[in-house]
């Protein structure tokens, strides 16, 4: 029974991770999608006329993109900088580090 219990456990965070990265490809698309349609609309009549792109047109993209790279880096940061990589690497650099004191002493 107990290895059942580890493979709903797995079964558990992995269904959680998935919905943590379909939820930032959504909050990506939504971005993309309502970014593009405020910056063709407040240009589309500034462009034919004078062929100017004012900056205040992309204050939303700007400030929206820093929220959704809030959400990228909650989504996939911990993996990429504190993986089970780094982890490891980390466990084996303690393990020497204590091996070589225990040497030292003996």
């Amino acid at each position: 029974m107990y290895p059942d219990y580890q493979q709903e456990e797995r079964y558990k965070q992995a269904k959680k991770r998935v919905k943590e990265i379909q939820g930032f490809y959504i909050h990506l698309i939504v971005y993309l999608f309502v970014n593009f349609m405020i910056v063709f609309y407040s240009s589309k009549d500034s462009i034919f006329s004078d062929g100017k792109i004012e900056i205040h047109q992309f204050y939303t993209a700007f400030f929206w993109g820093i929220g959704l790279f809030a959400h990228w880096a909650s989504v996939f940061g911990p993996s990429l900088f504190l993986g089970k990589k780094w982890e490891e690497k980390k466990i084996k650099e303690f393990m020497e580090k204590d091996k070589e004191q225990q040497n030292r002493w003996e």
